[in-house]
Order: C-alpha cells, then structure tokens, then sequence
C-alpha cells in the first residue's frame, strides 16, 4: 500500500492515507448535496453568474477548512453553508457598493423559490436558541413566540415579573454572542 503526502510534507502511513481519502470523500458528499442549491441561491442574490460561482467554491472550501461541520447534523450543515454564502455575498456588495441584482435567465432549473432565506434564518436561529439556558428558552418562547405579556410570563412561569424582565434581557444578550459566534451577526 502506498502512503500520501500531508501539505506539510511528511509522509503518512497507510491508515492515516485511508483517512484523508474519507475526508475527501466527505467534502466530495458535502459538495454533491449542497452545491446546487448554494448555486441558485446565490445566483438570485448576485450580479452575475461568476460571481455566484465564485461565491459557492468559496464557501465549500471554507467548508473543507472546518472539518467539525461534517459531523453536525444535516440542519447545521445546511444553516452553516447558507450563512456563508450570505455573508460572502453581503461582502461582495459592500466591495462593489452596489446592490446585488437578481439573474435568472441561467437558473431556472435551479431555483426552488420558496422562502429559502426565511428558512435558513429559521434554522439558524433554532440552532442558536438550542444553545441557550432552559429557563432562558422557556422566557424568549412565552415572551416572543406566544406573544405573552411580562405578567403572564410570569404567571406562566411561576416567578416574579422582574426575573422574567433579567432573564429576557440576558436571554437575548446570549443569543446575540451565539449568533455573533455562528457568524450569523457581526
């Protein structure tokens, strides 16, 4: 069996060959699942087809410097490799000090138009909530997802109003460091 160079330049054994075979592999898996989508999805946001494609390759690469995303769950995945893309787009932008135009005379096979931001930021945010304390959760759910009141907060929860007011404030101080950590937020 032979062995593979590192980019350091040592040689491996065989065993640790096979691994970057099945690191490559993976990437590869990475890249035939999402490449696409990331494709259209930055197509609709840019000014041009290369853009877009640079954009994507870009962001696989990013992908293949972070290994540990291949352990996380599809959703993570899917919510890391769109927040990228965005987040490279939104770069671009700023660079060009345009607004980026909408292309899609070359996407149509690709485009599955169906609210795909709104549920990336969905996802993220779910990952991102996920994170945080139970009785952190349990407040930002009555108080933003129920749309409940400070009092029946409170009520709900069985605690004071005041705790309920801290630990919404913290709450959201929180999610914020989660998000700014995600890359989500700057």
């Amino acid at each position: 069996m032979t062995t593979r160079r590192t980019r350091s330049g040592s040689h491996n054994s065989p065993r640790s060959a096979d691994a970057v075979v099945a690191d490559d592999e993976a990437v590869a898996a990475l890249y035939d699942e999402w490449a696409a989508p990331l494709f259209a999805y930055a197509c609709r946001r840019c000014a041009s087809r290369e853009r877009a494609e640079e954009i994507v390759q870009d962001t696989l690469v990013r992908a293949w410097r972070h290994p540990e995303l291949l352990g996380q769950s599809r959703e993570a995945r899917r919510a890391w490799l769109y927040t990228v893309v965005r987040n490279a787009i939104t770069d671009a932008w700023r660079r060009d000090g345009a607004r980026p135009t909408i292309v899609s005379s070359h996407v149509d096979q690709f485009v599955d138009d169906g609210g795909l931001e709104w549920a990336v930021e969905s996802w993220t945010l779910r990952d991102a909530v996920a994170q945080l304390s139970d009785d952190h959760r349990r407040v930002l759910h009555h108080a933003f997802y129920l749309g409940h009141s400070v009092d029946q907060t409170a009520a709900a929860l069985r605690v004071a109003p005041g705790t309920v007011k801290s630990r919404t404030y913290y709450a959201l101080r929180a999610l914020r460091v989660i998000l700014e950590e995600m890359g989500y937020i700057r």
